[in-house]
């Protein structure tokens, strides 16, 4: 008797993280399962805050279920597995991710859209005296216990924001209407940024506005210095002078953890995982990765649009490897829509050489945002 013929063999996926991109991965994934594939889900919380919301969240506009995907239940839909611990390495030899809870959790294919990290490592008194805007759950963790302060020391209380581009701007407009609303009375809000041209991280045709704007709101702005020293009571700046203050953010650029480096796969000098344009590592073709913690060959800024946009290319791409068919090319778009919320319901936006501001922009925003995380919702 001849033995039964054996059925298509069973690939292990395993998805490390849970960012912009994977929420597409579990959306394709329910709308229609990956044959003959087990999936994974392995990150540190059942939920992502959509960072598009969060500093409207500050601002006192929502609630932070309103900014919330529960990729846990997206993965439950999905018939996922959901693993809710930390990925602390991989090792590409076994093809196996180690985490941080002690399991082994052992993959054909991985995929990671882990996010970005803040490195408080090389700035004396950070880890202790400074509130990194990364891990986004640890900093909404914190947040209420800061506003809490803030309210107890007014009049008076100071708030340092290190870090000018686009979050940081957006944060210190946020803080500066949620004191506002708080009756938090003369209160001072400094943002501090490192590069020579003020407000570079911004879109060029929304700087003179934005400058315009921090000036009407209060908020004091100090270009082309770093910090470099957390002290008590104070941050002490590159230009040797020290700014009093009794909270510090920092919001400075994305920092790439430093597992992926550490593992083996290729990386840029910044420690970002190297991929292709189908979204492959260019060391290890069965790890996919994109998001803030992939080095695209087309080089994009850090930001969740590019992520979004990736989303369904590496959905379709970690289905064909799957079934091992043809990749898809990413090209990630040239231009980006930026949309910038100023603390009260306005906003500014710009495309390209185009802008424009006002509240109807906020109500595009908001309109934006919540069609995006009601639709994994």
């Amino acid at each position: 008797m001849r033995p039964a013929p054996e059925g298509p063999a069973v690939k292990r996926l395993a998805l490390i993280g849970g960012g912009h991109a994977h929420v597409h991965v579990l959306d394709a994934f329910a709308r229609q399962p990956f044959p003959d594939t087990e999936v994974t889900l392995i990150s540190p919380y059942p939920r992502q805050i959509y960072s598009g919301m969060l500093p409207g969240w500050i601002a006192g506009h929502y609630s932070i279920e309103q900014c919330a995907i529960p990729i846990d239940l997206l993965a439950r839909r999905a018939g996922i597995r959901f693993v809710q611990t930390a990925c602390t390495d991989i090792d590409l030899e076994s093809k196996q991710v180690r985490c941080a809870n002690g399991q082994l959790i052992p993959f054909d294919l991985v995929s990671i859209d882990s996010g970005p990290t803040v490195n408080l490592d090389h700035t004396p008194g950070a880890s202790l005296r400074a509130l990194p805007i990364r891990p986004i759950e640890e900093f909404v963790t914190e947040w209420p216990d800061l506003l809490q302060r803030a309210r107890l020391q007014t009049p008076g209380f100071r708030q340092a924001i290190i870090g000018d581009g686009a979050a940081g701007t957006e944060l210190a407009f946020a803080i500066a209407h949620r004191f506002s609303r708080e009756k938090i009375v003369h209160a001072r809000i400094t943002l501090i940024g490192g590069n020579d041209r003020p407000l570079s991280g911004l879109p060029a045709g929304l700087r003179n506005e934005a400058l315009s704007l921090l000036k009407q709101r209060g908020i004091e702005y100090l270009p082309n210095r770093r910090a470099i020293e957390f002290l008590p009571e104070a941050v002490y700046l590159s230009d040797d002078t020290k700014i009093a203050c009794d909270a510090s953010l920092i919001v400075t650029g994305a920092a790439a953890p430093a597992w992926p480096s550490r593992s083996g796969l290729a990386c840029d000098s910044d420690g970002f995982i190297r991929v292709t344009s189908t979204l492959q590592s260019g060391s290890h073709p069965w790890v996919f990765a994109a998001g803030d913690v992939a080095a695209y060959a087309d080089p994009r800024p850090k930001s969740g649009v590019f992520a979004v946009r990736a989303g369904p290319v590496l959905a379709n791409n970690l289905r064909a490897a799957c079934a091992g068919t043809a990749l898809q090319i990413w090209s990630p778009q040239v231009r980006a829509l930026y949309l910038i919320s100023t603390g009260k319901r306005h906003a500014l936006a710009a495309w390209g050489p185009l802008s424009t501001s006002g509240n109807w922009v906020w109500r595009w925003k908001d309109r934006i945002d919540h069609r995006f995380v009601q639709r994994f919702s």
